[in-house]
């Protein structure tokens, strides 16, 4: 063949090679082999990155060498942004080291730290020394001159560094998300946080807050206007807010304030309750008796819940299951602080059994809840009990004598035998009013009345008020929800009540990418201490082996061709 025979045939492999090419471009595909789909965006994180439509920059902060467990965490991280920028182009991420070698670590730290960015101090072990290294586990998401601050760490007090990384991973699509739609969608639901009946003040809210305000728009509702205009206070709620919270009220609600607050109910309006029926705090038991009295705190709310389908009880919850308190022990100059369970400050375990649970991985504090009562009332209602105590509960009724020595004292299991209480339940469907078949006070009477929901609503109610309060430092700037400042232990109420809140305002992508679960494999630390020997003479001597072998073999065929 001579050369002009070969140019058609070379021509004919080019183009065949620009064709391939050029249909592997158009018809890419990405195929995710994984059993739990970790690697496929959920529906509901589409839709938030559908949304993009202009150039959107993630800027991650992990790159350099990290421990095992974190390098993970780095790899997923990629492996999900590149998903993300596949399936929308308009988004591109980089990786960067925020600690060059020229850098002050200390002034990129605190850098961080004024952006809510706080860093990660992690323990390494290498050839027998332990050293101590800062990463930053974060990103920014940056979108038309805003930017998002993105934790890709999500800390767990009291595990493992395995565990703290899966639940990490686990929650890397649903932070993206929420970032992408801060950037992109307005404020557009509004939440009411009720004042004027001795709600919590705002200081010990602060923290949940702040963190709702980055999705949605916050207001203070004054109820006394209720008392002076009930219809304007009610078309105010009406026109304005999607969700009413109130946060651990203390004075009782007038007929009026009720009313206004059944109504806005009878029209769809949403609303979380967070009561304590018993007046009871620990602040008050640190005197020199050590010991208050505990007694029901009357709110009128009574008919308002019975109509709806429960009843908080005034009596107090007793769990074996229960939050350390911190007290002195020992006297003069030899007290030091101990930790000991408080049995009126039940810890609650999420169960996976609704969108609202689901991947908590902290438990719930609640602090002198009572019990949650469902009653057979309101059976258009559904019913759904969001937490419980544990099996191993004691009710006790009050008033009630509470005395700081108690949590020295051993308890009696016998005593703890009423068996899993519900202390927090949601409530959805068409309501009917509590003010249906009765006589309106004379300020009422001309108002217009709806007896039963036009529109199906939802409520939760919450048998404990500080369950939404956050801690106060020593200076009284508050701290993150959850987060005990004497005991130094973290609890999952702020995701529990951001869960919440989500739900309550029809948010059910980001409760849907929260709720998705995947499954990673770690390597199980004492059976590998058990079975190194093995693996290492398998893994290093085998192929020695092998080689040996066939070495021999090899020499004996050679001896013999070349013998002759």
């Amino acid at each position: 063949m001579n050369t002009l025979q070969k140019i058609p045939a070379l021509l004919l492999a080019l183009m065949a090679f620009v064709l391939i090419n050029g249909l592997a471009t158009s018809l890419h595909k990405r195929l995710d082999l994984t059993q739990d789909q970790r690697y496929t965006l959920s529906d509901a994180a589409k839709e938030i990155i559908d949304q993009v439509e202009s150039p959107l920059v993630i800027d991650v902060f992990l790159e350099g060498e990290f421990p095992a467990e974190f390098k993970r965490l780095q790899n997923e991280t990629r492996y999900l942004l590149e998903e993300i920028s596949s399936y929308n182009p308009n988004i591109s991420f980089y990786f960067s080291n925020p600690v060059a070698e020229d850098s002050n670590a200390d002034a990129v730290a605190q850098q961080f730290a004024s952006f809510g960015m706080q860093p990660v101090n992690l323990t390494v072990k290498s050839n027998g020394k332990e050293t101590q290294e800062r990463i930053f586990p974060y990103a920014t998401a940056n979108h038309r001159g805003k930017a998002v601050p993105v934790s890709l760490f999500k800390n767990i007090v009291g595990a493992s560094r395995e565990q703290v990384v899966y639940a990490s991973i686990q929650n890397l699509e649903y932070v993206f998300a929420d970032a992408f739609n801060k950037l992109v969608n307005a404020k557009t639901k509004k939440i009411a946080v009720l004042k004027d009946n001795g709600e919590l003040p705002d200081g010990k809210i602060a923290d949940i807050f702040k963190k709702l305000g980055e999705t949605y728009s916050i207001a203070p509702f004054p109820m006394e206007v209720a008392n002076t205009d009930p219809e304007k206070a009610l078309k105010a709620l009406q026109n304005t807010f999607d969700l009413v919270v109130v946060a651990k009220p203390t004075k009782a609600f007038s007929d009026a304030q009720k009313f206004v607050l059944d109504q806005y109910t009878m029209q769809g309006g949403h609303s979380l309750w967070l009561l304590d029926a018993v007046a009871m705090e620990t602040d008050s038991l640190r005197n020199e008796a050590r010991q208050a009295l505990a007694f029901p705190r009357a709110l009128n709310l009574n008919d308002l819940f019975f109509k709806y389908g429960v009843r908080i009880n005034p009596n107090l919850i007793k769990d074996l299951y229960a939050a350390p308190l911190s007290v002195a022990a020992g006297d003069g100059t030899q007290s030091q602080y101990i930790e000991l369970p408080w049995f009126y400050n039940p810890l609650v375990v999420a169960p996976n059994t609704h969108p609202i649970n689901t991947n908590i991985e902290k438990p719930i504090r609640f602090e002198y809840a009572s019990e949650l009562e469902i009653l057979q009332t309101a059976k258009s209602i559904r019913k759904t009990v969001l937490l419980s105590s544990s099996v191993l509960t004691k009710i006790e009724g009050t008033p009630q004598l509470i005395s700081l020595d108690d949590v020295n004292k051993e308890p009696d299991p016998k005593a703890f035998s009423n068996g899993a209480q519900p202390l927090a339940v949601l409530l959805e469907g068409s309501f009917e009013s509590a003010f249906k078949n009765r006589v309106l006070p004379d300020e009422l009477s001309d108002l217009s009345f709806r007896e039963s929901a036009t529109t199906a609503a939802k409520m939760v109610v919450i048998a404990d008020g500080d369950l939404i309060a956050n801690a106060l430092d020593p200076k009284g700037r508050p701290l993150e929800l959850g987060f005990d400042y004497l005991t130094r232990a973290s609890y999952g109420n702020k995701e529990f009540l951001l869960n919440t809140v989500n739900y309550l305002l029809d948010d059910k992508g980001l409760i849907n990418i929260r709720s998705k679960e995947i499954a990673l494999p770690f390597l199980d630390t004492q059976k590998t201490a058990v079975q190194l020997p093995k693996w290492q003479a398998l893994t290093l001597g085998l192929p020695l082996v092998i080689l040996l072998v066939f070495g021999v073999i090899f020499y004996r065929i050679r001896r013999q061709k070349y013998a002759k």
